[in-house]
């Protein structure tokens, strides 16, 4: 009876689309509730209706199913940036459109915080093992849209090329330092407009400091 019971489930869960898909969606929703501690293969499975065994064909591991969701995390983050940068006017002078791309990512990166926590802890709080690689995304990551907002600065003759080298990692350290806080920290029940400001002059300290 059990047998009849798991094939039957089997044969529902393939009809109603791609089981990868249904697994992905079921991660994708552990760590939107919970980061990347609540993301659990097993889980997934249950939530798709599928034994155990018939996830492996798509995941390995349950650290191949959290690198697919971190990679989904990161999209998502990328995604927010660049919404953000098509904003800015065509017509801005170089550095001014420079500075207003810089402040674009970072804004971007402190409003997905803020809008998915769990989503963000995911993306860029988790070290993956090696077995479950990355697979190669043609799309820029939030790290490569910070860099070309970086390489812009150069260009602008606002950031000198002596200083470029690893300004990513500062800038990218206040600016998360700062989600954190607005995350898991203190400033988790500020009010917004008193977070947004505080967001905004960080970024102009970032931009100061380079």
């Amino acid at each position: 009876m059990n047998s009849k019971t798991s094939d039957s489930t089997q044969r529902r869960t393939y009809r109603h689309g791609d089981l990868r898909r249904s697994l992905l969606e079921a991660g994708i929703a552990m760590a939107r509730q919970g980061g990347p501690n609540a993301v659990v293969l097993r889980e997934a499975t249950r939530q798709a209706g599928v034994v155990p065994n018939a996830a492996y064909r798509h995941f390995a591991s349950q650290q191949a199913l959290l690198q697919a969701v971190r990679e989904h995390a990161l999209s998502g983050a990328a995604a927010m940036m660049e919404a953000e940068l098509a904003r800015i006017p065509a017509t801005l002078p170089p550095a001014d459109a420079a500075r207003a791309a810089l402040k674009s990512v970072g804004r971007a990166y402190l409003r997905f915080a803020h809008a998915e926590p769990g989503l963000f802890h995911t993306a860029f709080a988790v070290q993956v093992e090696a077995e479950a690689a990355p697979v190669p995304d043609p799309a820029p990551s939030p790290f490569q849209l910070l860099g070309a907002a970086l390489d812009r600065f150069v260009a602008a003759g606002i950031l000198p090329q002596a200083r470029r080298s690893g300004a990513e990692y500062l800038a990218w350290s206040a600016v998360h330092g700062l989600a954190l806080l607005v995350t898991d920290g203190p400033l988790h029940k500020m009010a917004a407009a008193d977070r947004e400001a505080i967001e905004e002059r960080l970024l102009d300290m970032v931009e100061k400091g380079l």
